[in-house]
């Protein structure tokens, strides 16, 4: 699915700002019939759990509506008019004035709807969106929902990060003539110093395709004619890590068979770098080079906004990360918002996207609320109507993210129950559906710490393998040195086993700003840099170690838990983006790597 934007032939009106806002079943069981009956209003982009000070808005389970006049530009007469809503968490219904026009379940992919037919030019609607933060045994996420005695529906989930909802990305509305692109891929190689650019166009109707590379000063270095093919870039200059390089491949559908130099009837660029990636033996490699992730898993999550995306936010996150020398992140536990994704185009960061899948795992549910332990895959848990649900999880992130040079893996799940009997059956059809979706790019999941290289059940289905471990937190609490010990033997088994490249997606320790001690004592600043040390001596030791990934960039909201003290802690930031001590030591460790791995001492 293309990205909105304005071109010659297109035109495009962003919709956020305050809209209606209000709450199921408060206002009626048809809020999409008339003008919402309610005093709220709402931002757009913004989850809209923290907004209002009613606990009985933060914690509602259901639908909710968001509501706005809009007016279709008097212009577009002839074209085909669109609404995309970039993200409803979970589940999105679209009526234009009282008509249904788009259903969605699925919260952090966009949807669309061509609305031509139901507006007019020069004509205003009425747009209600409502908006289902529910999670059930066949959402990805998964969740339950339970009844209290009062009544009230209570949301429970397995994930670690408070469940947000609304409207947390933008809302466009745009057109596009009447014949016109759906679709382009790139795949990009290297064929000494020149660049191949495979593409592929589809378009909605039969028509003549023209395409035109263009560098970043806009001179176009090739050209080529048809719906399919195949440009060469010679002399060409790579996107590389830290060192983003981008072309333009403008995509022009004409009139005619195309033979006469027809007139343009629609165009579109799609912004593409060229580079290759590929694991060899224990190597994680970017245009034929080693590279070594360091990094963070992050979180879509700021104060007030929830998982409302913010550009100031965007930009002010990533000099932090070029201030400490991170090159990568892993977009925890979800796909991010595109901007996300073009702004690490733009600027060299490495990402491994992630989907939704966050959660699969019973075994959680056992430990952390003392209930028997249930199977994770079973015909009453988690069955081929969630597997479903998961490909086409699989199938949006893909659609959506493919022509990112950034994005150089495909993470489809974050700590599933891989240990688990039936944890095969489910998965292997979900790698082989990622593979033959992007052949490109290696396909990884992040293991959970009940998972080892012993009883693990699908890590040789994986290309890379990223392991999650929280030695001298959850297990060996305050003793770093049995923690280092646990560590090291841990991860040599997975490496000796498997013979893949490993890297650590998640390890951390909560850790308060501003409480100190002398001694080893967990929560303390001092702590968290004693505790990343320790797994940075295992780390440095084993040659098939591809990366390092800090669990988690900045502190985050999450449910509410005796665990957790105002959200999750682990953050080598506050949540305001305040750093602490452990900012200043990774910074002095990875920006010398630049990288590159550092020297193994104990092979």
């Amino acid at each position: 699915m293309l990205k909105p934007r304005s071109t010659a032939t297109r035109e495009l009106v962003n919709l956020d700002g305050i809209w209606r806002f209000a709450v199921a079943p408060a206002v009626g069981p048809e809020p999409w019939t008339g003008p919402l009956d309610t005093r709220l209003e709402a931002p757009v982009p913004a989850s809209y759990n923290d907004l209002f000070t009613d606990s009985a808005i933060r914690d509602h389970v259901g639908w909710v509506w968001y509501q706005r006049p809009v007016r279709v530009p008097r212009g577009w007469a002839g074209e085909r008019v669109l609404l995309r809503v970039d993200a409803a968490t979970h589940e999105g219904k679209v009526y234009v004035d009282d008509v249904l026009v788009a259903q969605h379940v699925g919260g952090y992919t966009p949807f669309e709807a061509d609305i031509t037919e139901h507006v007019r030019p020069g004509g205003e609607f009425r747009l209600t969106i409502g908006v289902n933060n529910e999670l059930t045994s066949v959402t990805i996420p998964p969740g339950s929902i339970t009844v209290a005695h009062d009544g009230r529906r209570k949301q429970t989930y397995l994930h670690d990060f408070y469940n947000y909802a609304g409207l947390a990305r933008s809302v466009w509305l745009y057109s596009k003539p009447a014949v016109h692109i759906d679709d382009i891929t790139v795949v990009t190689g290297l064929d000494g110093t020149s660049g191949t650019v495979d593409y592929s166009v589809e378009t909605n109707a039969p028509a003549a395709v023209r395409v035109r590379a263009l560098d970043a000063d806009g001179i176009e270095v090739a050209a080529g004619e048809g719906a399919n093919g195949t440009l060469r870039i010679d002399d060409v200059t790579l996107w590389r890590p830290g060192a983003a390089y981008l072309y333009d491949l403008v995509v022009e559908v004409l009139d005619g068979d195309g033979t006469g130099g027809g007139e343009v009837v629609d165009t579109f660029t799609e912004p593409f770098g060229v580079r290759t990636v590929e694991v060899r033996g224990t190597q994680f490699l970017i245009n034929g080079e080693p590279f070594y992730f360091t990094g963070f898993g992050k979180h879509e999550d700021t104060p007030v906004r929830g998982k409302g995306h913010d550009d100031a936010y965007l930009v002010h996150d990533f000099q932090l990360m070029e201030w400490i020398g991170a090159n990568s992140f892993r977009t925890s536990h979800y796909p991010y918002a595109e901007e996300v994704m073009e702004f690490a185009d733009r600027h060299g960061i490495v990402v491994i996207d992630e989907t939704a899948a966050v959660g699969l795992n019973l075994a959680v549910e056992a430990g952390l609320m003392g209930t028997p332990p249930r199977p994770t895959f079973s015909d009453d848990t988690f069955n081929d109507d969630t597997r479903d649900a998961h490909a086409q999880a699989i199938r949006e992130l893909i659609a959506r993210d493919k022509n990112h040079p950034s994005v150089v893996m495909w993470c489809i799940a974050n700590e599933p129950s891989s240990n688990e009997q039936g944890a095969r059956e489910y998965f292997e059809p979900l790698v082989e559906l990622t593979h033959k979706l992007d052949p490109t790019r290696p396909v990884s999941y992040a293991a959970v710490m009940f998972a080892t290289h012993e009883n693990d059940l699908i890590a040789d289905l994986f290309d890379v393998l990223c392991i999650n471990r929280y030695y001298g937190w959850y297990i060996a609490t305050g003793d770093l040195a049995t923690a280092e010990m646990y560590l090291e033997g841990d991860l040599r088994g997975w490496a000796e086993k498997f013979g893949k490249p490993i890297m650590m997606s998640e390890y951390g320790a909560d850790t308060l700003p501003g409480l100190h001690s002398v001694w080893d004592t967990p929560w303390t600043e001092e702590y968290q840099l004693a505790y990343l040390e320790a797994n940075h001596r295992v780390f440095d030791r084993i040659d098939a170690f591809i990366g390092e990934h800090v669990w988690n960039f900045a502190d985050f909201q999450t449910s509410h838990g005796i665990h957790r003290v105002g959200g999750n802690k682990k953050g080598v930031f506050t949540r305001e983006r305040h750093p602490k001590a452990a900012a200043h030591a990774l910074r002095q460790r990875w920006l010398p790597l630049g990288g590159r791995k550092p020297s193994s001492t104990g092979e």
